[in-house]
């Protein structure tokens, strides 16, 4: 099995190690990445899903009452209003399962993430 094959055989077990409703939600992230960012690679770091294009790009978790969105101090600052409801930190926000995701957010996220990383590997 190739590497890329293989990462992504991982992000499927992760997602389906959770409950029904929480692997949607799970999926729907996963689709939202690889929309704004379809070169990034997509592997397991630090235990959870991850997306690299020059650089890890954003990864993301489950947990028992949210989905931990975690991409890098620069994509939050670069977003601090628009992420000013939901609960934070430095690097991370967190999205409530009960809760719709903010899906044009989570895009914008990702696609400034990832100009930032190209930006910063053609320097």
């Amino acid at each position: 099995m190739d590497y890329n094959r293989q990462h992504s055989v991982l992000v499927d077990e992760y997602i389906h190690s959770f409950s029904a409703d929480v692997q949607l939600k799970l999926q729907r992230m996963r689709e939202l990445i690889r929309e704004a960012a379809p070169l990034a690679e997509e592997k397991i770091s630090y235990k959870m899903p991850t997306y690299a294009q020059h650089g890890n790009l954003v990864h993301f978790a489950a947990y028992t009452k949210h989905i931990g969105f975690y991409p890098a101090p620069s994509g939050i600052l670069a977003f601090k209003e628009q992420l000013s409801r939901f609960k934070g930190a430095k690097g991370s926000v967190q999205f409530p399962l009960d809760e719709p995701l903010p899906e044009e957010l989570i895009r914008q996220i990702v696609e400034y993430r990832v100009k930032e990383n190209v930006e910063r590997s053609q320097r």
